[in-house]
Parts: C-alpha cells; structure tokens; sequence
C-alpha cells in the first residue's frame, strides 16, 4: 500500500514538472553557438538568414526587420500549428509593424519561397492600429511579396471564421488575461495545397489555402517567428507583450501546443525534431528555451520593447 503511493507521488511529479529541453543549441544573427546551463553543446546548426519584407511604403529609407524565432534546420517538413498569444499595440507608429506567424520556407532551385499566416499591427497597411489575421506569401525571399488578398495567391474558404486582413479582439491584458488564436499552417495530403485552418473553436475552421505552386519544393525549413518590421530613421516597436520574455503567459508573447504535421495530414509533438532558435538582436528582442510543460504541450515566451534603434 506504502509502496502504492510512493509510486504515485512520483508519477504525480513526473507529469507536473515543467521540463526545458535543448533540442539544437541556439545561434545568433552572427552565427555564434550559444551554450546551454550547463556550458554544452550539442550540434552547430548551418547559417540560415531569413529576410523579411515589410509593407512600410517609404522603402527609400530602408527597412530594418527583426526576429525572435525557433525554426527546423531544411528537411522533409509538411507544416505546424500552434496556440498562438494576441497582443495589442496601442501607440505603434505608422513606420512600424509587429506581429507572430507560422512560416513554411520551401526551396526552389537555388531560392526560398516563403508562405506565412498568423496575425499583426500594420498601421500603413490598414491606417489603423488593429490587430488582424494575416497571410503572406514572396516567391524567392527578394521580391516584395503580398499581403492577404491584395494579389493572387492566399485563396480564402467561403464561409471563413477569419478572412485576411479582418481584425481579431480581445487582445491579452498585462498581467490578468492571455487570449490567443490556435492556427495551423500544412500541406493537404490529398491536393497538395497548403491549408490554414483555425482550431480554437467548437471545431475547426477552414480558413483558406496556398496553392501548391506557391511552396512546391523540397527541403523546407519550418518557423515559429516574433517579429517587427520598421524604416532605418525610426525605432523598433515592441514584439508580443512588449516586455522580455519570462515563463508566465499573462506577461509574455507565446506560441505553445507547438505540433508538427506528418505527410498524411495528422499532427503530434515535436518530439525527436531538432530545432533552432533565432535572435537576431537579443538587446531588443529574446526568446526562451522551448521547453515541454504539462497541459501545454511544447511552447516557448518571446518578445520585447520598443525603442530598438538599428
């Protein structure tokens, strides 16, 4: 009987625990292997830089982007999907743009396609301060790219719970309440499509879908991105909750339940992917481990203020 409960007691704890788990070391903008607690490293990963394209509309003064993200080095990848926290930006300047997205990186001969959705505050692309559904899509890293429906490309579902561009309440509140949106972002077994549906309803909504010729190519790289976007002469604004990141989901950005796509369309853990993560300017903007927490599934905290410069 003694014994019983012991063996409980420990299960009990087991399961409770909160487990950080290193899966590949992380890397800075500059290449630089970070260690872990305990000084170690396990794998350097190769260099990969992700350009990002702003919709800003004075290009002639330069865009600085950057990013706090954990992403698959290129393999053989078919998709994500993730709770995904909501975050205001009350006074974000017109020059700026923050957000959070789910990001597939598909080769295609010597290039990176790249489709995206998750959602954002982009001031010169709505003239308001709202926070909306976003998709995106650029052919090969260098082009401009487009935005939700402005040209072909995202084909949204009739009937849509969220249509891009449409603005999404409520936003997290500081310390009280987190609010977050379940998305995913995965190749159809089926048309080959890439298909966004949104999970966090009675049952799922079909979004809409990337045709297949806009990310057709092998290998692909998958991404869990923070981001800010804005012109050299301005500073940064903030990313997620706009403090640092820390463990406690009412003070900081997130994407958790964090789930991997297999080639016939189902989703599970992460377990066994080696994953990366992504700072490119840790004075502004961080990203903590990726760790395992019960009832959450795999996750990680992001985000940072506003006032970056350069």
């Amino acid at each position: 009987m003694g014994r019983g409960y012991v063996v409980i007691s420990a299960l009990l704890y087991f399961l409770c625990r909160t487990f950080h788990l290193t899966l590949v070391e992380s890397i800075d903008a500059y290449v630089n292997l970070r260690m872990n607690e305990k000084n170690t490293t396990l794998l350097r990963p190769k260099p990969f830089h992700f350009p990002w394209r702003a919709n800003i509309t004075d290009e002639g003064s330069g865009i600085i982007s950057h990013y706090a993200m954990w992403h698959t080095e290129p393999g053989q990848f078919y998709g994500l999907r993730a709770d995904m926290s909501i975050w205001a930006s009350p006074n974000q300047e017109t020059s700026q743009e923050s957000g959070a997205s789910l990001q597939i990186y598909c080769q295609v001969g010597g290039n990176y396609n790249l489709i995206q959705a998750g959602f954002h505050i982009s001031p010169s692309l709505y003239n308001n301060r709202d926070i909306r559904f976003f998709t995106y899509w650029t052919k090969d890293l260098k082009s401009k790219g487009c935005y939700n429906l402005k040209c072909p490309g995202f084909v949204s579902a009739g009937r849509a719970n969220l249509v891009p561009g449409q603005a999404m309440t409520p936003p997290s509140i500081y310390g009280e309440q987190d609010h977050y949106v379940r998305l995913s972002l995965n190749k159809d077994p089926n048309s080959g499509d890439w298909v966004v549906y949104r999970h966090d309803l009675q049952k799922p909504s079909f979004l809409g879908h990337f045709p297949n010729k806009l990310c057709p190519g092998t290998p692909r790289i998958q991404a869990l991105t923070g981001f800010v976007n804005y012109l050299k002469n301005a500073q940064g604004p903030p990313m997620g909750s706009g403090h640092f990141p820390d463990y406690d989901d009412k003070k900081s950005a997130y994407f958790k339940h964090i789930q991997n796509y297999n080639p016939n369309g189902h989703s599970s853990d992460l377990f066994g992917i080696p994953m990366v993560k992504l700072v490119d300017r840790p004075d502004c903007y961080r990203a903590n481990d990726l760790f395992l927490e019960y009832k959450k599934g795999y996750m990680f905290n992001y985000g940072g203020p506003s006032g970056c410069v350069g």
